[in-house]
């Protein structure tokens, strides 16, 4: 280990004080612990009313300097400072803008650094029931849930259970030391300099290793070694010695120390191991089959998902591990109660269970989710909403995690609403940043619905499954700690976030970005606003996509956290549209135009849909193309016009912003030609 900074020192001091805080962890006194002040109880809450707006605390401000510790703000990968005061200090911007419900990164202690890399972003945890020092403490921690509920936002809580940080390695060559060797011949210098020079100096087996050397070579990385399926085996030179030793570092500085004992408050067994328990961890090593899924069979690559290390030497829980699952579960229960949090976004949740093989086997999401819906219940809490990370575009493999089962036991849940990559693949992405098809759109709804018409043959062509992919029931009623609304109603919609690049950076175009924002603001489920969307943010792939907000956007000239511009202003106008009419938020979805052609015709980049509530239908009509075009068949295709179900001579009267209240009739026979500017919308009601 290398000598550490003055300032890494100091941060293990403060966090070894904030570990250290008496009954409250974190600094409340025993009459003032934020557990037991009231919870918000969330009766008669509809998720579909809500816009979520996604917050990586130590990219957003800076609330209290007091807890800049080892904070590099002109490094990408290190912390810059942001803390939760720093989002109470910028409620009323988020009230302007009018989001309703934030989503803000882990708030568990981590490893402090990693490859010269810090966990500013909280996906490194070291210590599940213990707050990151950096951000603050308990006490302000409830302090920023309480003032986001005083102004009507929920706080939802990004959660990790398949990993911890990098807090061990394994001992292969059993020399107790983390190595990263080398083994074998590689490419010889007598090959090089003689071989090659004059074969004839060298004899035919020599031949054959100047040839094959290179193949011969090995590398161990200890922190991180590839996957093996009969775990990580010990190795020398002599050969295998079983399974290899595993090693956890003690290196305070960096907050890498095997994991403590809970607090005595959390009435964990005595006769009971931890985190700090090897059996509590798959011993697998590193998933390397991703980015090239196809030479693999799809058995051993969700073999390796399920199993495996994160890459970056981020160690997979055995969450099948009764304590383990335990241990999860009561941690988890504690930061509902102690932080009034109102749902739950969790990461990594394909890399447990395997729902898309085994519905009905509960596994560790049956039992989490379901006992953070009690738990909820327990404290008064109502509509706890759980959706989770599926970063793969395979929607039945997303979706199969939305699937509630029957085991012995009863009935289970899964997973609430799933954060939806599928349709930022192949939806968002490929109609309005690569114009494809806008049938794409329709083709996912018909999937996550069931409702594909066999008749249809552009979306099995195109590889969409008839689905339904996502559940067609709720898992639990609001009164039972549930959200009572199916997972196919709730699908967590985004255009990017902090683990993809920005929009602009893939696609450069303001225009662009205006047309999926109107997509986003006006279809079914709960769209999710990354932080910095609205002051046009582009950075690239992490860490540059993780950009200062409290710093502005200097490339346009914006000031932090402008509110004075054209960009702001129509987001803030799109959420305020969406807001004030019910069928944007809770209308069910009926496609009325899609095309199926790309290029140049009438009615390019075309989808339209109708989203009908009980007291209001809206008629919707995106352009995803650069060219201005209609509802109307090319003449050649008979001409013909979007059928509406609005009765006959109704005047619909565009309200999207921007649209300057333009008006269209629904004609005699039930059609109407709708014109769209190019890369743009109209959401078209009776006023």
């Amino acid at each position: 280990m290398t000598r550490m900074s003055t300032r890494l020192a100091t941060l293990a001091l403060a966090l070894a004080a904030t570990s250290a805080a008496g009954a409250a962890c974190g600094g409340a006194s025993d009459f003032d612990h934020p557990a037991d002040r009231p919870h918000q109880s969330n009766a008669n809450l509809d998720w579909r009313d809500q816009v979520i707006y996604q917050i990586m605390i130590d990219r957003f401000e800076n609330g209290d300097p007091n807890n800049d510790i080892n904070v590099h703000p002109s490094v990408p990968g290190r912390y810059h400072g942001g803390d939760w005061q720093g989002v109470i200090d910028r409620l009323d911007y988020l009230e302007t803008l009018g989001v309703t419900a934030l989503w803000i990164s882990p708030v568990v202690k981590n490893t402090e650094e990693d490859a010269g890399f810090a966990s500013y972003h909280g996906y490194w945890t070291q210590d599940f029931l213990r707050p990151n020092a950096h951000f603050g403490d308990i006490t302000k921690l409830r302090e920023l849930v309480d003032k986001a509920h005083a102004k009507g936002m929920l706080v939802i809580l990004d959660v990790v259970t398949n990993h911890m940080g990098q807090l061990f390695y394994y001992d292969i060559n059993g020399n107790g030391q983390p190595d990263d060797t080398v083994f074998g011949g590689g490419f010889s210098h007598t090959c090089l300099q003689i071989c090659q020079q004059n074969p004839s100096a060298c004899s035919a087996d020599e031949m054959v290793y100047c040839a094959n050397g290179s193949g011969y070579l090995e590398r161990i990385i200890e922190w991180d070694p590839d996957y093996d399926p009969r775990g990580i085996q010990g190795w020398t030179s002599l050969g295998f010695s079983g399974a290899a030793d595993v090693r956890f570092t003690d290196w305070p500085e960096q907050n890498r120390t095997p994991p403590p004992r809970p607090p005595s408050w959390f009435r964990w067994p005595d006769d009971k191991a931890w985190f700090d328990d090897p059996s509590w961890y798959n011993r697998k090593g590193r998933v390397y089959v991703w980015w090239r899924e196809g030479d693999y069979s799809k058995e051993f690559v969700r073999e390796q998902e399920t199993k495996g290390d994160f890459p970056g030497g981020l160690k997979d829980i055995n969450t099948d591990h009764p304590d383990a699952k335990l241990a999860l579960i009561k941690s988890f229960e504690y930061w509902i109660e102690v932080a009034d949090f109102d749902g739950f976004r969790i990461d990594t949740v394909k890399h447990i269970d395997r729902p898309e093989i085994a519905r009905d086997v509960r596994g560790f999401w049956g039992d989490f989710t379901d006992a953070m819906r009690a738990k909820a219940k327990a404290l008064g809490k109502q509509n706890f909403f759980i959706f989770g990370e599926g970063f793969d575009g395979n929607d039945e493999l997303i979706g199969s995690y939305t699937f509630g089962g029957t085991d012995a036991a009863g009935k289970f849940g899964r997973f609430d609403s799933m954060f939806y990559f599928s349709q930022k693949y192949r939806g968002i992405d490929a109609v309005f940043a690569q114009g494809q098809p806008t049938k794409n759109l329709e083709c996912l709804y018909n999937s996550r619905m069931g409702r594909t018409p066999t008749t249809d043959t552009y979306c099995a062509a195109n590889g969409f499954p008839a689905g339904p992919t996502y559940q067609g029931t709720p898992h639990a009623t609001s009164d039972a700690g549930g959200i009572g609304l199916a997972p196919n109603q709730v699908m967590v919609n985004f255009l990017d976030n902090h683990d993809l690049p920005r929009f602009l950076f893939e696609k450069p175009d303001a225009a662009v970005l205006r047309a999926a924002l109107m997509y986003l603001m006006t279809w079914d489920g709960i769209p999710c606003v990354y932080y910095g969307t609205e002051q046009l943010f582009a950075g690239g792939v992490d860490p540059k996509n993780r950009e200062d907000m409290f710093r502005g956007n200097e490339a346009m000239g914006y000031a932090p956290f402008a509110t004075d511009h054209e960009h702001f202003q129509l987001v803030q106008g799109m959420i305020a549209m969406r807001k004030d009419n019910p069928a944007l938020r809770r209308g069910t979805v009926s496609p009325v135009w899609s095309t199926t052609v790309p290029g140049a015709r009438r009615d390019a980049g075309i989808f339209a849909f109708e989203r009908i509530a009980p007291e209001q239908t809206a008629l919707v009509v995106l352009n995803a193309s650069t060219q201005m075009s209609e509802t109307c068949a090319p003449a050649g295709e008979g001409g013909a016009c979007l059928k509406t179900t609005l009765p006959p001579g109704s005047t619909l009267t565009d309200i999207a912003p921007g649209g300057e209240n333009k008006t269209f009739t629904v004609k005699g026979d039930g059609t109407i030609a709708v014109t769209v500017p190019p890369q743009s919308g109209r959401v078209l009601v009776r006023k």
